[in-house]
């Protein structure tokens, strides 16, 4: 069922439509490889937050598996920390639209390969992380990640990927707009809807060759398998991130 937005969705822009304010958290994400898969809005809507529906470009919203690394995560401000605050990350996650037009994402898992950030995020913010001995590794211009769960699982959970940088996307499209500029997260914290808000600059979009695709994520996210290779697949060098506070909602540990 759709909801009954109060306005019409924010637009698909490279940049942020609304300002961050002071912020809650600083970090950057660096060496993504975007991988995304069509979907049909009415798989994905049962595992998105109350208040919330799937967003569609074209009637057709998008599973996402982004592999990266997190850079010096840091707080009210504060320096990034260097050891805790940077580690290999890859999420699963689905586009969100909520009843303010405010499109975002929704984290059906998120693997860390950090303890301490994990149990965090998960005792206290409510987000799916999951411990995991990860690696991200370059060699010229081939990046591989690998990810395997350790706790709470499922047992056998795991992702390995390799994709060759290719040459600079001067234009984005209106869909590689749409799977990367996502200026918010959608999320439950304790029963309700809470909206975190991020700024950062434009993405620097590469095209990306998959040359390694071995995953079940996608499916331990409670999503269909994959039954084709993506539909796009994108690589960034990265971007500095920081995170406002939500409109009347405490805080998250967010991730891109």
């Amino acid at each position: 069922m759709s909801l009954s937005l109060d306005a019409f969705p924010d637009p698909i822009t490279a940049d942020p439509p609304r300002a961050a304010g002071r912020p809650l958290l600083t970090q950057s994400w660096l060496d993504l490889a975007f991988l995304h898969w069509a979907a049909d809005p009415d798989v994905v809507a049962r595992l998105l937050p109350a208040g919330t529906q799937p967003d569609s470009l074209d009637g057709v919203t998008y599973i996402g598996l982004v592999a990266f690394r997190m850079h010096r995560v840091g707080w009210f401000g504060l320096p990034g920390i260097p050891y805790l605050g940077s580690f290999p990350e890859t999420n699963v996650r689905l586009y969100s639209v909520d009843a303010h037009g405010r499109r975002g994402v929704v984290f059906r898992s998120l693997d860390a390969s950090r303890l301490l950030p994990v149990a965090v995020g998960r005792a206290a913010f409510r987000l799916p992380y999951v411990w995991s001995r990860m690696e991200v590794r370059r060699q010229g211009g081939t990046i591989t990640y690998t990810s395997r769960r350790r706790w709470p699982g499922p047992r056998g959970a795991h992702s390995s990927l390799a994709v060759r940088v290719g040459s600079p996307v001067e234009e984005p499209s209106e869909l590689e707009h749409f799977l990367t500029a996502r200026w918010g997260m959608h999320s439950l914290f304790f029963g309700h809807s809470l909206y975190l808000p991020n700024t950062h600059p434009r993405w620097p979009l590469h095209r990306a060759e998959l040359l390694h695709w071995d995953e079940n994520l996608v499916v331990s996210a409670g999503l269909p398998a994959p039954a084709e290779e993506p539909v796009s697949v994108l690589y960034s060098p990265g971007v500095p991130v920081r995170f406002g506070r939500p409109p009347g909602k405490p805080g998250g540990i967010p991730t891109p």
